[in-house]
């Protein structure tokens, strides 16, 4: 049995595909195939049912790649570990982050980040939050960043920063000539929202309490991004919300739509998120500390009125 062997019965639990699960590897499929073959002689036992599709663990699979999964994260403490006693940072660092972050957020510190640990191979996947949560529960990924509080098990959140919302009102609109929107005049009614499975849409849906949501809409579009829905609202089909780093991005033309939320505005808080048995907290402390460097100072004070994202 070797650690190697491990590694792949591991990557076709996680990928339930032995060739998606070579690729992940960086082997070509009959090697993959070989090695658990291998593994299974050696153990006399059928790891994983082909006949499924997806490939799915037998019962005693599944019982062997538990131990699997705490053997491999072990080995891997061991190199970490060295690691942190010489003080140095090097390897993979594998990042999530939510499609509501990310476009604003990785090009602010991305590039610090990379400077400062050449040594790092940075590997970023852009998740939903579900998404996140099971790949740290597996540990796929080393950190999340994510609106927060989830209070997930074994799972620790640390602030960065807390990220106002504001309204995104089109000209004819019925609080266009505002110069600041309540929360009491805020409805689902006329307001243009993204896909279900974004934490920033159920953030809206908690702060509207999610009423009239069908009634006396114009038109039912809900989208992955907040470009396309301030494109739409500008045409007349609604108002929008946006996170304060979305619309800060805008251009000086788009920012005459943008009116601030009055006291208590709501907000989210956006935090990195990672196991707690996660070795690598020096560099997590490092993350920290550079994306607050890139985050105005302002945004880095707890909020009055913090929304679930779930």
């Amino acid at each position: 049995m070797t650690f190697t062997q491990l590694q792949y019965i591991i990557a076709v639990d996680n990928h339930r595909h032995f060739a998606k699960a070579a690729e992940a590897c960086h082997v070509t499929q009959p090697t993959l195939s070989m090695q658990i073959q291998k593994l299974e002689d050696e153990l006399g036992v059928i790891l994983f049912d082909r006949s499924k599709h997806p490939v799915r663990p037998t019962v005693i699979g599944e019982r062997i790649l538990e131990q699997a999964r705490k053997a491999v994260n072990e080995g891997q403490r061991i190199i970490q570990l060295t690691q942190i006693e010489k003080g140095k940072f090097e390897g993979e660092f594998k990042i999530g982050v939510i499609p509501t972050v990310s476009p604003q957020l990785l090009p602010r510190f991305l590039s610090r980040f990379n400077n400062k640990f050449p040594g790092i191979q940075l590997i970023v996947e852009e998740l939903q939050t579900d998404q996140c949560i099971e790949r740290l529960y597996r540990d796929e990924l080393d950190v999340a960043i994510l609106a927060t509080p989830l209070d997930k098990k074994n799972l620790i959140e640390e602030p960065l920063y807390y990220e106002p919302f504001v309204a995104y009102i089109p000209d004819g609109h019925r609080l266009y000539n505002e110069k600041f929107v309540l929360n009491s005049e805020l409805s689902l009614t006329d307001m243009l929202l993204l896909t279900e499975g974004h934490c920033f849409r159920n953030s809206i849906l908690n702060l509207c309490e999610a009423r009239d949501i069908e009634k006396g809409k114009k038109l039912r579009l809900e989208s992955g991004n907040f470009e396309t829905l301030t494109r739409l609202s500008k045409l007349g089909y609604g108002m929008t919300l946006l996170p304060y780093l979305a619309a800060a991005d805008l251009s000086k033309e788009e920012q005459q739509f943008v009116r601030p939320i009055a006291d208590p505005t709501p907000s989210r808080e956006i935090s990195l998120v990672y196991s707690k048995s996660q070795l690598k907290k020096g560099l997590l402390k490092e993350l920290a500390a550079i994306i607050k460097s890139v985050i105005p100072e302002k945004l880095q004070h707890e909020k009055e009125q913090v929304l679930k994202p779930m």
